[in-house]
């Protein structure tokens, strides 16, 4: 395994945390050794999930894993090109935070359960019904491959306010 390295996360507000990020396709090393870094970024961060576009990298690729158990063993994921396949009408809420915009969570409403069928780092494809934690998780990170934010689930009075306390954090480690 090459030496993986932890890349900046950006932070909203950022153009290309709006935009949908393209299908990868095929799998490369290039795309391998980006998994591998996201994962590497995640943990350091640390978070439970990354989705590529908040690295900078315009690809349909999310990492994850949300075992939070003590002793219990990590369950690193790469999931490329994830898609949805069908989502439970039950619905969950989890207050979700984001490592784009850091410091700031909010309670989301989303499907309870979703299947998701991807492409994964060896080519194949898989296939896997998440619930919880896992559920909200995936759910979010897709989003991030369309360019949605899980501020945009928010009332816009307090959505804005969140990115122009964000705009002054920018600021504040720029002349840092």
């Amino acid at each position: 395994m090459p030496r993986m390295t932890i890349r900046p996360i950006l932070l909203h507000p950022d153009p290309r945390l709006k935009k949908a990020a393209a299908p990868v396709g095929e799998i490369t090393d290039e795309i391998r050794v980006l998994a591998a870094d996201m994962l590497q970024t995640m943990y350091d961060a640390p978070g439970i999930g990354l989705a590529a576009p908040q690295v900078g990298a315009m690809v349909r690729v999310l990492v994850m894993d949300c075992v939070k158990e003590e002793g219990t063993d990590p369950r690193p994921m790469a999931l490329v090109d994830p898609e949805i396949t069908w989502a439970s009408e039950e619905t969950a809420i989890y207050e979700e935070g984001c490592l784009s915009i850091p410091e700031h969570y909010a309670d989301v409403e989303r499907p309870s359960e979703v299947e998701v069928r991807w492409t994964t780092l060896e080519g194949g494809t898989a296939t896997e019904r998440f619930g919880g934690l896992w559920a909200t998780c995936v759910q979010h990170e897709i989003d991030h491959l369309d360019g949605k934010l899980f501020i945009d689930y928010l009332k816009p009075l307090r959505r804005q306010m969140i990115t122009r306390k964000m705009v002054k954090l920018k600021r504040e480690q720029a002349r840092a």
